[in-house]
């Protein structure tokens, strides 16, 4: 019977990845809101599944550590204290980002992120344990800046706003149900005062990294309630960090989301405290952004950012012209976004 245990914990380690590290920088992920866990209402073991399920397609397996919540709950409440605290006293006690660790987030993960990075030291200090050495973090399709259609989804459940059959598609497309006042959970949070009032200004100097899209899964069925660009879900002033809300069309003042290069009058110029975007990919939709799938090209708002402990992520472009004659226009391109997908481009850069 020992040795039947003995060899299952054998298999156990061998199911995990034996370095999941990006240049010897361990990986931790923070997913995103999950609209079915208003109505399951997961706990325990199914949160953790959950997030597992959540990193399937890319990063899964490129990552040492996750920190699961459901979105059932607050950011505040038993989000920080149920699932973000114990996972930050695991970590300080394993020792795993003593070399610098690398956040990766997605969506609302972003937001936890931030009230991670904002508060991890103190938390850690107060504890008697050693606080987590972030060295960056990598936010695909970032809701730190909040999401309109919370507020809309807040709204309906509460019974305060008229709605029309085109409002009502466009909840139900992102979130599977008309909310009502029981499941709103971290729908509270992704309002975009609330969102941008937690944690808005951190004194961590953490760099946040920013990769965004301009596509969508719903058909753009969601664009008319988002102002600007947006990648069916958030819009393009929070997942570019933009230091203010407004209806914006680029990361950049001066590349558009397909890389065209030209002066962008709604380009972002004023961005949040060390938020730094990065990629942007006009066919890149919410969620495609962390799949392992390509979804066309993708442009450099900035090819190159550095890490808290002076290290970079630095990405190859080049320019391309494109048209005929005075028509023509140049493009700037990032190298080998012609057949890996973003995440594929990132998770490359940074190894």
């Amino acid at each position: 019977m020992k040795l039947l245990k003995m060899a299952a914990a054998g298999l156990a380690l061998l199911s995990l990845p034996l370095s999941a590290a990006l240049n010897g920088h361990p990986v931790v992920l923070v997913h995103g809101f999950q609209p079915g866990n208003l109505a399951e209402r997961p706990v325990g073991a199914d949160v953790t599944s959950n997030g597992a399920d959540y990193w399937a397609g890319f990063w899964l397996s490129r990552a040492d550590a996750r920190i699961d919540w459901p979105s059932q709950e607050r950011i505040t409440g038993k989000i920080a204290t149920d699932y973000v605290w114990p996972k930050l006293q695991q970590l300080s006690r394993s020792g795993l980002c003593n070399s610098g660790c690398i956040f990766v987030s997605h969506s609302t993960g972003d937001l936890v992120t931030r009230y991670i990075i904002d508060n991890q030291a103190l938390w850690l200090k107060n504890a008697g344990l050693q606080p987590l050495n972030i060295i960056a973090s990598f936010d695909f399709a970032g809701a730190g800046g909040g999401v309109e259609l919370a507020d809309l989804a807040v709204n309906v459940a509460g019974g305060g706003s008229w709605t029309d059959a085109a409002l009502r598609a466009a909840l139900s497309l992102w979130l599977g149900q008309i909310p009502t006042p029981s499941n709103i959970g971290v729908l509270n949070d992704l309002r975009v005062n609330t969102a941008r009032q937690l944690a808005s200004f951190p004194t961590s100097r953490v760099p946040r990294l920013r990769f965004a899209g301009a596509g969508s899964d719903f058909l753009n069925a969601t664009g008319p309630f988002l102002p600007g660009t947006d990648d069916g879900v958030v819009a393009s002033h929070s997942s570019c960090g933009a230091s203010a809300v407004g209806s914006f069309d680029s990361c950049s003042a001066s590349v558009a989301f397909d890389g065209k290069l030209a002066s962008q009058s709604t380009g972002v110029k004023g961005f949040m405290p060390y938020h730094y975007p990065m990629l942007m990919g006009n066919d890149y939709s919410h969620s495609g952004l962390i799949e392992d799938s390509r979804d066309g090209e993708v442009t450099a708002a900035n090819a190159r950012a550095t890490y808290l402990n002076a290290e970079a992520l630095q990405f190859q472009t080049y320019q391309q012209s494109r048209g005929w004659w005075v028509f023509a226009s140049n493009y700037l391109l990032v190298t080998g976004s012609d057949r890996q997908s973003m995440s594929s481009l990132v998770s490359q850069a940074a190894d």
